[in-house]
């Protein structure tokens, strides 16, 4: 019987065609499993892209607003300040000076005009 295909070759065939069957189930079940992982970490990911993205905002404008800051305290700008400021005290001086002079130069009275 060398030709012929007895029913224990059928049965062993028929086995390994369900196990392989069987297999591509769980297979099919387990990349199912495995993309819908994947989505998952895709979208806490995006989630950590866009706080770490938020955060780098933040640095550089907290970094900006410093360099602001420093050039406001610059030494060279504090000293036109400075001097700005002196010119305004002096010139004010000068003012409440001559408003003095003004303020005694009027008696006070104001004769009649007729």
């Amino acid at each position: 019987m060398e030709g012929s295909i007895d029913i224990g070759l059928v049965v062993t065939i028929g086995g390994i065609i369900f196990s392989v069957a069987g297999a591509a189930a769980v297979a099919q079940s387990q990349i199912k499993n495995i993309v819908e992982m994947l989505h998952d970490l895709e979208a806490r990911y995006r989630t950590f892209d866009q706080r770490l993205d938020k955060g780098h905002t933040q640095i550089e404008t907290q970094a900006q607003k410093l360099g602001v800051l420093a050039k406001m305290m610059d030494p060279s700008n504090e000293a036109a300040r400075h001097r700005e400021m002196s010119n305004i005290i002096t010139r004010i001086d000068r003012a409440e000076n001559d408003i003095s002079k003004l303020i005694t130069m009027h008696n006070g009275k104001h004769p009649k005009i007729e």
